[in-house]
């Protein structure tokens, strides 16, 4: 089954991290994604820009609308995500538990639709 494994922390202290140490989580996020690839569990995933470039949309009465910013203010802000294939949500969870992010913020480990299969 796929899963999506959405990083969320609190993109103040991502930001604010010293150079030395924003260096060592670089490294171990590059390490992680080597190894989930290797072990076929990796099957997309990116980082995604601060909030601030966010644009909503919304459609109202046929008109389309769109804000500046996320739909909503939160402490943690999605910073990325992975799309893995395990074969249960205890296996999705021991890989989201693996994320160098998990001590600093969460990690929301969501199970993905499947509409290719009919019934």
């Amino acid at each position: 089954m796929k899963y999506a494994l959405l990083i969320y922390e609190n993109e103040a202290a991502w930001e604010s991290r010293p150079k030395e140490e924003m260096e060592k989580l670089m490294a171990d996020y590059y390490a992680y994604g080597d190894a989930i690839e290797k072990s076929g569990h990796i099957q997309g995933g990116e980082a995604l820009h601060p909030v601030s470039t966010a644009t909503t949309v919304t459609v109202r009465n046929g008109e389309t609308l769109t804000t500046d910013g996320p739909f909503a203010e939160t402490k943690e802000q999605l910073g990325g995500f992975y799309l893995v294939e395990a074969k249960d949500l205890d296996e999705a969870v021991e890989l989201a538990a693996r994320i160098p992010s998990a001590p600093y913020g969460s990690i929301e480990v969501r199970p993905v639709m499947d509409f290719s299969q009919e019934g």
